[in-house]
């Protein structure tokens, strides 16, 4: 371990390394040079006498030294920091942090009267709304180095989690595609139908997608959107058949030409989730917006 003499200062490049597992990004992250940050990793190699970051294919894995100082240093230097900074508690009227969140179209609109109400309170914050990791396997980093994801489960993010509501998917079709038969979308030709979908990053498996899997069917979209908001116009004049949000579905203007109809899969939910990572909890700014954000999730609900 770190002892006398040794580079304290160094912890922090330390955190980076580890979380982001990649010395590009953690340079980045800290304002470092690629060389420099390289640099950085030798002398912890040495300290710690271990490798902490060895290299596989073209990627970075932890080493179980480096697995075990990572929550170490997740717990312990947001409290360091805060220390050095003389930092009490956390004052809304006067703050003017920046959070961080990862979502997609859909969360950030069911979101805005939250956030909005957030920022009546705390007038100097700000939002950075980002889409979601691609790689949700990444999702110990992505929770790390943003405040918050908002998805649902089982698409690969794990962490501590407040379900903020529940919504669930249907079907959009044009009301004169050749599919619809007496305003209804059986099983039979939801399967020969062309979809069109919204995928958030390849290894992203949302509920409707998993739901067919176990029945069997393969799901081979037609068109892929990176976002829900544009579905209704994709298959609007067409035979596609879109998957989406309930709540989605409900924002088509009065005049379109899309209908929803119920999925022939039966019926799946979309528990809109919060999700952060441990080593936010004591972040006295962070602390506060997830506790309003919790604290008026009500709000969402009522508006299902």
């Amino acid at each position: 371990m770190i002892g006398p003499g040794r580079d304290l200062n160094l912890l922090i490049a330390l955190r980076a390394l580890l979380e982001e597992a990649n010395v590009t990004r953690a340079g980045d992250r800290i304002n470092m040079s690629q060389s420099s940050m390289s640099s950085a990793l030798s002398r912890l190699r040495l300290q710690f006498n271990d490798e902490l970051l060895v290299r596989v294919g073209r990627d970075y894995e932890l080493t179980p030294m480096g697995q075990l100082l990572l929550p170490q240093l997740q717990r312990t230097l947001p409290l360091i920091e805060r220390a050095l900074r003389s930092e009490g508690d956390f004052d809304p009227a006067a703050s003017t942090r920046t959070f961080r969140l990862m979502l997609t179209d859909y969360s950030a609109t069911e979101l805005k009267p939250i956030l909005a109400l957030a920022l009546e309170a705390a007038p100097g914050i700000s939002f950075d709304i980002v889409g979601l990791p691609s790689e949700p396997t990444d999702s110990a980093r992505d929770l790390t180095v943003n405040d918050f994801v908002v998805t649902v489960p089982g698409v690969g993010i794990m962490g501590d989690h407040h379900k903020l509501f529940t919504d669930d998917y249907v079907c959009l079709v044009d009301k004169n595609n050749k599919h619809l038969v007496n305003g209804e979308l059986s099983w039979e030709e939801f399967q020969v139908a062309e979809k069109a979908v919204c995928k958030f990053g390849r290894a992203h498996l949302l509920p409707p997608e998993r739901r067919l899997n176990e029945m069997g069917y393969q799901l081979k979209p037609h068109v892929v959107t990176n976002s829900y908001l544009p579905l209704g116009h994709v298959v609007a004049g067409t035979d596609l058949v879109a998957i989406t949000p309930r709540r989605v579905a409900k924002r088509l203007p009065a005049d379109s030409p899309v209908v929803v109809v119920e999925p022939p899969f039966g019926h799946v939910d979309a528990n809109l989730t919060l999700w952060w990572h441990q080593s936010h909890n004591s972040d006295p700014a962070h602390v506060w917006i997830r506790d309003f954000i919790v604290g008026h999730s009500a709000l969402l609900q009522l508006a299902a």
